[in-house]
């Protein structure tokens, strides 16, 4: 037997082994209270919901066409304006909610220094949204633009 011996002289011996069985019984016993349980654990209910498209109603920025030509000369909008009238025109811009978009056009022969001054008087107003349109169909594969 396990517990001892049967005879009178050897005595008694501790047993150091780890029972199993009673571990082993605990871990099925919670292995099934899982099982039924995790189904009940989702209080889903079933609904076959419509399907609607919808997107929230949001005022779409005006965009600005800032064009400058090869002499210096600014068009906001395709209107001829001075240095003063472009920076009124930044500012009361600047103003709007949502701002508007500021597309920058610049005639490739033009000094850099003239797009920088726009650039600045943009930021200086409180634009963020600049952005710059190129005419690739111009430069050939390959070359810079």
């Amino acid at each position: 037997m396990a517990f001892g011996g049967l005879t009178a002289g050897s005595p008694p011996k501790d047993v150091a082994e780890i029972n199993m069985i009673p571990l082993i019984d605990v871990m099925l016993v919670l292995l099934v209270i899982f099982i039924i349980t995790a189904p009940l654990l989702t209080h889903a209910v079933k609904v076959d919901l419509p399907k609607a498209a919808s997107l929230p109603d949001q005022p779409r920025p005006e965009t600005v066409q800032l064009s400058i030509q090869a002499d210096g000369a600014v068009y906001w909008n395709a209107e001829k304006v001075d240095a003063a009238a472009w920076r009124a025109k930044m500012q009361a811009a600047s103003q709007q909610t949502p701002q508007p978009e500021i597309q920058l056009r610049a005639d490739g022969e033009l000094a850099y220094k003239h797009v920088a001054q726009v650039m600045a008087d943009a930021a200086r107003a409180g634009l963020s949204k600049l952005g710059f349109v190129t005419d690739p169909r111009d430069a050939p594969v390959g070359e810079p633009r």
